[in-house]
């Protein structure tokens, strides 16, 4: 029999949902990091967690940091090297004096980067690249910039690669390539054109001023070149990985420094003092914010109340697969931006394992954790680093903000995305 509501089940409850609340919320200001490393800390320093499961826990995200590092470090020598200022004049300068059109044109490129570098590279990569052309076409920026937010998530399931919560759910165990493009490609296409069209429509009136274009395009440097050459060296790599079934993380990491190593030797001067900057504006403190959560959901799953979820899906998915996994796909879907969808991938990816859930249930569940992020601020990984990218430029989004899109753009995306999944 499962555990019942104990004292310590309530404590570790009460513990996970405080320290994701301050994650979303941020009181006082504090970044997201520190509130998931002290509920984190709480639950061991109580003892609702053994120590020794706390750091299993921790180190089961291995292969997610991993993956991180690699996309900061390149995002970080890419914005040092001019890439970021020469992507934005070609934009602009394409874009021939019309928002619409450079609107298209970001959330093109957005796509490809989320496909192929996944949605915290869009996030990371993307951001300061749409702000700097946005600001040198003398445009309302935060229309294209929530096209870094909405196409990351909605695009993130078109390739394993295209977002570290698929890591999460499959627990570093992907179908092969062909299988996953059979059932997530149609899918995808759907929800990416439903996201391009409702956000379209929610910032028309944003977009419908003339910008500039006129503005020269700049010279990309050596070491501009060698950090684009970083960058899509590592897609293939990626992808590569992905067709071998092989974990991302290490692939990715060893590309991110490669690449640095690669421009710092194009410099040709000042290597030290931009290698020591480069590490300095890296956004170290997602590595804890995420080592944090996974400690969390460790809490949960010691409580018993994981096996407890696990049983009950399977029960439902014996009684009626279908509308388990419509139920699945949408309950998942918001429980993410009530807890992040990197918590909410790992609880889904236990209940998986533990009740060998049928496979148009576990397909669901990956739409439910990629897409049901873009309804807020705080759903997924990759719009708290978005959320970063913007503060580093000066701009602030509020949770109401995002919300009042979210909740016009993300529902029509996530019920075709599942129409395509389980009628097709």
């Amino acid at each position: 029999m499962p555990p019942s509501l104990d004292g310590a089940t309530l404590a570790t409850l009460a513990i996970a949902f405080l320290a994701t609340a301050g994650v979303i919320i941020r009181p006082w200001k504090l970044p997201e990091a520190v509130w998931a490393v002290l509920g984190a800390a709480l639950l061991v320093g109580f003892g609702l967690l053994p120590w020794g499961q706390a750091l299993a826990a921790v180190r089961r995200g291995g292969d997610v940091y991993l993956f991180l590092v690699g996309m900061m470090l390149l995002s970080e020598v890419a914005r040092r090297e001019g890439l970021f200022d020469w992507l934005a004049a070609f934009a602009v300068r394409r874009s021939r004096g019309s928002a619409r059109r450079l609107f298209l044109l970001v959330y093109a490129v957005g796509t490809v980067v989320t496909t192929f570098l996944s949605n915290d590279a869009a996030a990371v990569v993307l951001t300061p690249a749409v702000f700097a052309a946005a600001r040198a076409a003398k445009a309302d920026p935060l229309p294209h910039l929530f096209v870094c937010a909405f196409i990351a998530n909605a695009a993130s399931f078109v390739l394993p690669i295209s977002n570290p919560a698929n890591l999460v759910l499959y627990g570093g165990h992907m179908p092969p390539l062909a299988t996953w493009l059979g059932r997530f490609l149609l899918p995808s296409v759907l929800a990416i054109v439903a996201t391009f069209v409702m956000l379209r429509l929610v910032e028309r009136k944003a977009l419908a001023d003339p910008i500039g274009s006129d503005i020269p395009q700049p010279a990309l440097s050596a070491a501009g070149w060698a950090a684009l050459g970083g960058i899509v060296v590592t897609a293939l790599v990626l992808l590569g990985a992905s067709a071998a079934d092989l974990q991302l993380g290490l692939p990715t990491c060893l590309s991110g420094v490669a690449t640095v190593a690669v421009v710092l030797l194009a410099r040709g001067q000042d290597r030290m003092p931009a290698l020591r900057e480069t590490l300095r504006d890296v956004s170290w403190a997602v590595l804890p914010l995420v080592a944090g959560l996974f400690v969390l959901v460790a809490g949960l799953a010691h409580t018993g109340l994981l096996t407890k979820l696990a049983d009950a899906l399977h029960d439902a998915a014996r009684s009626d697969m279908r509308l388990t996994a419509w139920a699945c796909g949408i309950g998942l879907a918001i429980l993410c931006n009530l807890m992040n969808n990197l918590p909410a991938g790992l609880i889904a990816g236990q209940a998986i394992v533990q009740a060998h859930l049928p496979t148009p249930v576990v397909d669901a569940l990956l739409v439910g954790v990629d897409l049901g992020p873009n309804l807020s601020i705080t759903g997924s990984l990759a719009t708290i680093l978005w959320l970063t990218a913007l503060r580093r430029e000066g701009l602030e989004v509020s949770f109401g903000r995002f919300l009042a899109r979210g909740a016009l753009v993300m529902p029509p995306a996530l019920l075709l995305a599942l129409v395509g999944l389980l009628l097709a």
